[in-house]
């Protein structure tokens, strides 16, 4: 029998951070965030990213039939090419940048966006990005992406001001992310991330993964898009709040 990971702590933190995963990638952008700093808890933050690759692959392949037609060429087309000069970043600074750090630029980022937009008095109108700050935050998402899985408050900074219909949002937001991805394969091979006993760790969480994506698409479905939006801000300042209050927390000790 192949090795794997045996250890019920393991365990007690890789399940849910896949069923986070499953609901994030269903469309409840961001909460997917969380699934690393989770399994971090019992693995180096790179390595624990690398043993959630293979889960997040197969839970884009689902999101991508859901809503294959469903998603902003405009967008893509601005924030992609940001994206792979983030992961290429980041794959050359891996080893010099630390896990406290990412985490602390990632949560600052979405704390400070939320906060932003909640304390403005008129209400909230769409508004396009311009190409400049959609590459930007393209760049800033695919190195937090590499690094932690971490890509999604600075790729929300962007696109949801925007408006957009609510399943256009989630199906932009699922082809980005399945597109970095699937480009961290080589880079974490060449940085030793994967192992046999982490792939087929993953392989035996896939079912539990799967089901939470599919979860997550009811719901997303279900949900009117007013709140989706409420509860989307609600989602990213809390997971930014713990996201910077787990940097700091890290870099104090």
């Amino acid at each position: 029998m192949p090795p794997l990971i045996t250890e019920p702590f393991f365990y007690a933190v890789a399940i849910p951070a896949v069923i986070l995963l499953g609901l994030s990638k269903g469309g409840f952008a961001g909460i997917g965030t969380a699934a690393t700093p989770l399994v971090a808890l019992y693995l180096p933050p790179l390595e624990a990213a690398a043993l959630i690759l293979p889960v997040l692959i197969t839970q884009d392949l689902i999101s991508l039939y859901v809503y294959r037609r469903d998603w902003d060429a405009t967008n893509l087309k601005i924030m992609l090419p940001g994206a792979l000069t983030g992961m290429a970043l980041a794959w050359l600074t891996a080893s010099y940048v630390s896990d406290d750090t990412i985490r602390i630029i990632v949560g600052l980022v979405g704390v400070a966006f939320v906060a932003n937009m909640w304390l403005q008095r008129k209400a909230e109108a769409p508004t396009r990005g311009h190409v400049a700050g959609g590459i930007f935050w393209g760049g800033v998402s695919g190195f937090t992406s590499f690094m932690m899985q971490g890509g999604g408050p600075p790729f929300q900074v962007y696109v949801l001001p925007q408006r957009l219909p609510k399943l256009t949002l989630v199906g932009t937001t699922t082809i980005f992310f399945a597109v970095i991805n699937a480009l961290k394969i080589g880079p974490y091979l060449t940085l030793g991330q994967f192992t046999t006993a982490n792939f087929t760790t993953s392989l035996i969480l896939l079912p539990i993964a799967a089901a939470a994506n599919l979860a997550g698409v009811w719901l997303v479905r279900k949900t009117p898009t007013g709140l989706f939006y409420q509860i989307a801000y609600v989602l990213l300042f809390i997971i930014s709040a713990a996201l910077l209050w787990q940097g700091a927390r890290g870099l104090m000790q």
